[in-house]
């Protein structure tokens, strides 16, 4: 049984949790192979994105089978999400907000509980929005996004990391400078490897993926506006 079902995954090191399964078609981190998953020993948002997800879904009043249909993923694939059992890629878990509609921004502020005007941010206070941070992908925003027409990210990838297997499109224009490593970025069909002192600008309605094909880790510093990621 266990032969059966590893068909269509391949197994993966992460150097913090062991071997876990990883199925890149659908751009999920599941099963891990040492039985514990990378959430159970992650604090804080990460490990609410499933509740919030489902509390979400049902307050747009869809069923899973109706939000997998519009997302283009299984009913099984979100049941999984939602009991935290699975981490999307960006990907996967934009498709996804997309189909309700709502924004990872928008989602992410939703685990949020201050409501205070900031100006100022230390490192720790950057908020996770990468529901795959363990898959080797940080997207750490600066302050509340949707309360401002600029949305600034603090981006991390780890050495074979990328966006997930599908290409990401959202509304607005982005930028973006690599401050270390380098980085793989695919803009409508083009591909282009940067370097650190590289930058990018684009329209973000066209299909956009990163990855990193280096053996060290990827820094970037990016904006989007208006913020719609």
């Amino acid at each position: 049984m266990f032969k059966k079902s590893i068909v269509a995954l391949n197994i993966i090191v992460n150097r913090q949790y062991g071997p876990y399964l990883i199925d890149a078609k659908a751009g999920l981190y599941v099963c891990p192979a040492n039985g514990k998953h990378p959430n159970d020993q992650e604090e804080g948002k990460s490990l609410e994105i499933g509740d919030k997800l489902k509390a979400l879904r049902k307050q747009h009043g869809l069923s899973q089978r109706e939000l997998a249909a519009r997302a283009g993923l299984t009913n099984g694939t979100i049941s999984l999400i939602e009991k935290n059992r699975t981490s999307p890629s960006v990907a996967s878990l934009k498709s996804l907000l997309d189909a309700i509609p709502i924004s990872l921004a928008e989602f992410f502020s939703i685990l949020e509980d201050d409501d205070t005007t900031k100006v100022f941010y230390r490192a720790e206070e950057l908020t996770e929005i990468s529901p795959s941070s363990q898959g080797g992908v940080s997207l750490r925003q600066l302050g509340k996004a949707e309360h401002h027409a600029l949305q600034v990210l603090h981006e991390t990838y780890e050495p074979g990391a990328d966006t997930g297997p599908t290409s990401l499109s959202h509304e607005g224009e982005e930028a973006g400078i690599v401050v270390r490593g380098s980085i793989e970025v695919t803009v409508d069909g083009g591909v282009s490897v940067l370097n650190a002192g590289d930058g990018y600008l684009f329209d973000s309605r066209l299909p956009h993926r990163f990855r990193n094909i280096a053996d060290d880790v990827c820094e970037i510093v990016s904006a989007c506006t208006p913020p719609s990621f």
